[in-house]
């Protein structure tokens, strides 16, 4: 864990996918205290379901801008994440939730728009041929939280692949 702490306690609705004998061993063998809000008061959620709405409207409409599949779904929503963590201002403290979490600012240098056209190179495939293209055809997809590489799906071997540079067309 980035902050070196221990989780006390979660709170979750009473979900199927909460309530189940899978986290609850999990909570029980790591000493984490699950509580639950009371059944039908979505207001005990309120702060939760408000990010979640408002990070759907974001993921569905970087996806309908873009042109990509539905299937991207989930390409779509990691990439919404990262970028609203890495420029949205807390309007009171005036800091992005980066700041806030790493101390630092935050570099908005690498931001690409979500679908954007790229060409990336060949350049671990052994079996090209020596008239072979040496780059691929692909679309940008989404950052990885790691390290300042993309997720670029590849239009060749349909794929997404994690990749460290690439031409971007952003226009």
């Amino acid at each position: 864990m980035k902050l070196n702490g221990k989780i006390a306690s979660i709170r979750s609705d009473h979900g199927t996918e909460f309530e189940n004998y899978l986290l609850e061993g999990f909570c029980a063998e790591n000493g984490i205290n699950h509580n639950f809000s009371a059944p039908r008061t979505p207001q005990q959620n309120g702060v939760v379901k408000r990010k979640n709405r408002t990070l759907v409207e974001i993921a569905r409409t970087m996806l309908i801008d873009s042109g990509l599949a539905m299937n991207f779904w989930a390409e779509v929503v990691n990439t919404a994440c990262y970028v609203t963590n890495k420029c949205f201002i807390r309007s009171i403290i005036k800091k992005t939730p980066y700041e806030l979490f790493n101390d630092k600012k935050s570099s908005i240098a690498h931001l690409k728009p979500f679908g954007c056209k790229c060409i990336v190179l060949n350049n671990g495939n052994n079996d090209l041929g020596k008239f072979d293209a040496m780059s691929d055809k692909g679309v940008f997809v989404g950052y990885l939280s790691t390290n300042k590489a993309y997720r670029v799906f590849n239009k060749r071997n349909l794929c997404v692949e994690e990749i460290m540079h690439a031409k971007f067309d952003e226009s």
